[in-house]
C-alpha cells in the first residue's frame, strides 16, 4: 500500500512541502489595556456566575479569552453585552489566569 504522502506525490508532483508547521491561531495575542478588568460575583436563578467587564479590546479577543476561560474551567459560559459569564463561582481561578495573561484585574463584591 502507498502511503498518503506517496499518493499526494503522484496527485501533485510540482508541489513541495513546507518544512515549518503552521502556527497555531490560538496563540494569538491579546490586546492588554491599562485600566484593570472587573471580576464579579453574582447570582442567577439562584445559581452562581462569575462575570468579567470593562474590556475595552476588540470583540474578537475578548471572545477567544472566553473560550480559553471555559476551557480552562471546563464550564459553560458566554460573551454577552462586553461581558464575559462563566457558571460557577471561580474568581480565583479566573484572576490568577487573567494575571498571568498580563491583565490587570479587580476583584468587585464578596
Amino acid at each position: 500500500m502507498n502511503s498518503l504522502e506517496e499518493q499526494l506525490r503522484k496527485l501533485f508532483p510540482e508541489h513541495t512541502p513546507s518544512e515549518e508547521p503552521q502556527k497555531n491561531v490560538e496563540n494569538q495575542e491579546i490586546w492588554l489595556q491599562d485600566a484593570p478588568l472587573v471580576c464579579k460575583y453574582e447570582k442567577r436563578k439562584g445559581k452562581p456566575i462569575t462575570i468579567i467587564e470593562n474590556y475595552t479590546g476588540a470583540d474578537k479577543d475578548f471572545k477567544q479569552l472566553t473560550k480559553e476561560l471555559k476551557q480552562l474551567l471546563n464550564v459553560g459560559g458566554s460573551y454577552k453585552n462586553e461581558q464575559i459569564i462563566i457558571q460557577g463561582d471561580y474568581r480565583d481561578k479566573i484572576m490568577v489566569f487573567l494575571k498571568e495573561k498580563g491583565f490587570s484585574v479587580k476583584r468587585v463584591g464578596g
